[in-house]
């Protein structure tokens, strides 16, 4: 294929150079796609020194950008920042961008920030990388952080189906990700489940475990590897979704006293199904992730 004459995204501003930022502008930057159709990098972190300022140009960024109105003019504009700041940030989007770039987020909580893009009438897509580690920052950023990983896109208004989100997609799928969708309160509730819980019980189990961690083995250590979460970034996770992780707690609590029953009264029929049922269940969980 030849290069497209005009493709529809020439121009991407990340606010907010993190680990998911930093890993997000590499990929795409590094995907046959964008090879084909070249784009501006530009971006902006606030906690920045002059150091990572030429740091992160060696990774891929072309601009370190502090003029809002420049960094507001891309077409694509990815906030990057924890969701709190992402959310505070629409206000100046709003301010200084033209109506024509799309917004987007790489937030783990979705439902607040997207209202406040509806009240404020934002073009506003919703992205959600499934792909992390416990270290932060750029300098444990990869441009295979991403592969094969899926992102959810919440899409409130159409905007996929778009020239932009399109293009958008595509761009996300060259760089090796898998897409899928859906609303902004149906991504918080199933998140609540599958992200949030988990990290909360590894937490929860380091503390109740921790007069005993120096006798414990690699299976413990696999258990509680999420224990390594920075609060910096679970507080604000916390903050949004509160009802949602409050309610998965409630109901894994009454399935942790039911277990705790079947143990007591050795129903080991009833705990083998379980048993039975997790090993299958952890097989599909292999196939879905596997690369």
């Amino acid at each position: 294929m030849g290069m497209m004459v005009e493709s529809p995204i020439r121009s991407i501003s990340f606010i907010g150079l993190g680990l998911i930022g930093m890993s997000l502008l590499r990929a795409i930057k590094s995907s046959p796609l964008a090879r084909e159709n070249p784009m501006l990098y530009q971006g902006f972190d606030p906690d920045f020194s002059e150091a990572d300022r030429r740091s992160v140009k060696t990774l891929g960024l072309d601009s370190f950008v502090e003029d809002k109105k420049t960094l507001y003019s891309a077409d694509l504009l990815i906030l990057a920042a924890p969701v709190e700041v992402n959310i505070a940030l629409l206000d100046e989007i709003k301010q200084f961008a033209p109506p024509s770039s799309l917004v987007s987020d790489v937030s783990s909580t979705k439902s607040l920030i997207a209202r406040r893009a509806r009240e404020l009438d934002l073009p506003f897509i919703g992205m959600h990388p499934m792909a992390g580690k416990e270290q932060r920052g750029y300098r444990e950023s990869h441009e295979e952080l991403l592969l094969n990983k899926r992102i959810i896109f919440c899409d409130d208004h159409g905007l996929l189906a778009t020239e932009k989100g399109l293009f958008l997609v595509r761009l996300l799928e060259s760089a090796g990700c898998t897409t899928l969708s859906m609303t902004p309160d149906d991504h918080d509730r199933v998140i609540a489940k599958i992200s949030h819980l988990p990290q909360l019980l590894s937490t929860l189990l380091m503390g109740y475990c921790g007069d005993s961690i120096s006798k414990s083995g690699p299976g413990f250590a696999t258990l509680a590897r999420l224990a390594g979460s920075s609060w910096d970034i679970w507080q604000d996770i916390v903050a949004t979704n509160s009802d949602n992780i409050a309610d998965e707690l409630d109901h894994f609590s009454k399935e942790l006293s039911l277990l705790s029953k079947e143990v007591r009264q050795l129903k080991l029929e009833q705990l083998e199904t379980r048993f039975s049922e997790a090993n299958q269940l952890y097989q599909t969980l292999k196939e879905v992730n596997r690369p």
